[in-house]
């Protein structure tokens, strides 16, 4: 397949891209014989758009999801142009002129596409504006991650950035608080103040966040472990401190 071209399987992720770019779409295949009421609104939507969608065997999906778990729903669509940094900035100029506080999630070094998907996931029900990830050694958007995702690769942008340490910097002279995660920390997650202008950081599993990233951060905190486990999966522990810092925030 070309560069300009992705592929989006699983039920909400091909529901929620026809809902915000249909345009994007040059083919859609379904599941022959299924027609039941979670497909239909995909059906009803491809149809409300001229999209003609081929009804094809389970095989043809299987082979060209390359054996992911496509709920019987494939699209070949027109890839997106990644955001940058210039992004960024539009991004919060329109929070700000709402009248919203920055709340940003900044990953660092998170490369398994399942966890990309399921910190969007986070992102989109806890509010945040944007997702910032290094532009090397990261996970992109990919079909497996729109998945994971369910439709909130459609609404939380994923910006990419040259240089992690630069945009964090640049972050903190616009009055942001970067907050990050750090098993050697003694700061609680629930003794410190986490609203205002705000940005969590999260790093890989294992390697936590790189030196510099750490570095960077104007206040390191962990969450209390109580059993033998010494950590959490990424989109786990993302999960809870976005929702403590919406917890807060709504004080």
């Amino acid at each position: 397949m070309a560069k300009q071209e992705e592929l989006v399987f699983g039920i909400h992720a091909v529901k929620a891209l026809l809902e915000k770019a249909p345009e994007r779409f040059i083919e859609l295949w379904l599941l022959k014989g299924r027609d039941d009421e979670r497909l239909m609104p995909v059906i009803n939507l491809a149809r409300k758009y001229g999209i003609n969608a081929q009804f094809v065997q389970r095989k043809v999906l299987d082979d060209k999801s390359s054996g992911e778990q496509h709920q019987g729903v494939l699209a070949r669509v027109k890839a997106e142009k990644a955001l940058t940094e210039a992004d960024l900035d539009d991004i919060l100029s329109r929070a700000d002129a709402k009248g919203e506080q920055a709340f940003l999630l900044i990953l660092d070094g998170v490369t398994d596409p399942h966890n990309l998907g399921a910190c969007l996931r986070n992102a989109d029900a806890a509010g945040v504006q944007a997702i910032i990830v290094p532009k090397d050694n990261a996970a992109r958007i990919t079909g497996v991650v729109r998945k994971v995702a369910v439709g909130a690769a459609e609404s939380v942008p994923l910006v990419q950035v040259t240089n992690l340490a630069r945009t964090m910097k640049s972050l903190q002279q616009m009055g942001i608080w970067l907050i990050g995660t750090a098993g050697e920390t003694d700061k609680c997650l629930y003794d410190v103040k986490l609203s205002g202008p705000m940005a969590l950081v999260m790093g890989a599993e294992g390697k936590g966040m790189r030196r510099l990233t750490r570095e960077n951060c104007d206040e390191l905190v962990k969450l209390p472990m109580a059993g033998s486990v010494s950590s959490l999966n990424v989109s786990v522990a993302t999960g809870i401190c976005l929702f403590e810092m919406v917890r807060q925030r709504r004080l």
